[in-house]
């Protein structure tokens, strides 16, 4: 999990989370990505490239859930990564003293609160909740470690949260949790000088896109900053505002994440700003109303079948070639006046 500090924008990624083969049911488990050592050589390598990303925490799976996942917890401690390593566990002394032997420098202990889990999860009350979590936070703070309590499901956030946790994609239990990129593009909009000098934020889509690889998922069209449609602009209103001044429909600028905008000429919807941009980009000469024609007839194609953008170009270079074909128009007389 990824998590980033509301107050001083520190953050954690999760990269101890695999996935599986290509499935055709979404429903099926997917495989431990650490446990195969190919596979924990692609973990690293995403490790490593959070590490550089520049978070400050990852949070790795609970080393008590099984003894490879202890293994793995204990593999990653020694990468000599300068984000810190925590671990997830339950508010349990046993789970506590397993997850301080690998090495980690952090624990986040989780506890069900509420009445409702009281009630159908654990059991226990809060005189035993209080009692529990004591005895656990100090052993932990007696060993030098980082330590934070998890009571659930809202409690943290109702006494003032400092810390936000993310995932790469937003991949995680159920329907997963907040996305990294998506919580950095709403903090690089309200401290854009501090996020972007403490985070390296041309690497997200890098990371993206080795997470993706490694779970077998595809990064959604529609994601947060490097989703492939992002900052790509269609209707002809937003273009011309786009191609005057980029921030009319941009809060955030493509460049800092390493990426580019595109302004869509290739459709019905398209303008003539737009088409005019392009034929500049090709090269070509045309007045302002030769260009408005070109793009009708774009509009026309387009309202036939989809087309391309090698579609759009022959039709604008086709009709740039007309124009060098057309008969020169006779110039007007001008009467002239002697003067004797």
């Amino acid at each position: 999990m990824c998590g980033t500090d509301a107050a001083n924008g520190s953050s954690s990624a999760n990269g101890a989370n695999g996935g599986g083969q290509f499935r055709s049911s979404p429903y099926q488990p997917v495989g431990d990505y650490l446990s195969n050592v190919n596979k924990f050589k692609i973990i690293e390598s995403t490790l490593r490239a959070l590490d550089e990303f520049g978070v400050d925490y990852i949070e790795l799976t609970s080393p008590a859930a099984s003894e490879q996942s202890r293994k793995d917890c204990e593999a990653i401690c020694k990468l000599g990564l300068k984000a810190k390593i925590l671990t997830h566990v339950r508010c349990d002394m046993r789970d506590a003293k397993i997850a301080v032997e690998t090495g980690v420098d952090g624990l986040d202990v989780v506890i069900g609160t509420s009445s409702f889990l009281r009630e159908h999860s654990h059991g226990k009350d809060m005189a035993y909740i209080e009692k529990t979590a004591i005895e656990v936070i100090e052993y932990i703070k007696s060993k030098g470690l980082e330590v934070r309590l998890s009571p659930m499901p809202s409690a943290r956030s109702r006494t003032g949260a400092t810390h936000i946790d993310t995932s790469v994609l937003g991949i995680g239990e159920r329907n997963g949790i907040t996305p990294l990129g998506g919580l950095l593009a709403r903090m690089v909009v309200s401290a854009p000088d501090y996020v972007k000098g403490k985070y390296k934020l041309h690497m997200l889509k890098e990371i993206e896109d080795m997470v993706a690889e490694a779970v077998e998922v595809n990064t959604p069209f529609n994601n947060p900053i490097t989703g492939f449609c992002a900052f790509t602009h269609k209707a002809g209103i937003h273009a011309k505002a786009i191609l005057n001044n980029p921030s009319t429909y941009e809060i955030l600028n493509p460049a800092d994440f390493g990426l580019t905008r595109y302004v869509h000429f290739a459709s019905r919807l398209t303008g003539w700003n737009a088409v005019k941009t392009r034929v500049g980009q090709l090269g070509l000469v045309m007045t302002d109303d030769q260009v408005k024609e070109v793009t009708a007839k774009i509009k026309a194609m387009a309202d036939v079948r989809p087309i391309a953008i090698d579609d759009a170009d022959s039709i604008i270079r086709s009709f740039h070639l007309t124009l060098h074909e057309r008969p020169a128009e006779p110039a007007t007389s001008v009467p002239v006046e002697v003067v004797q």
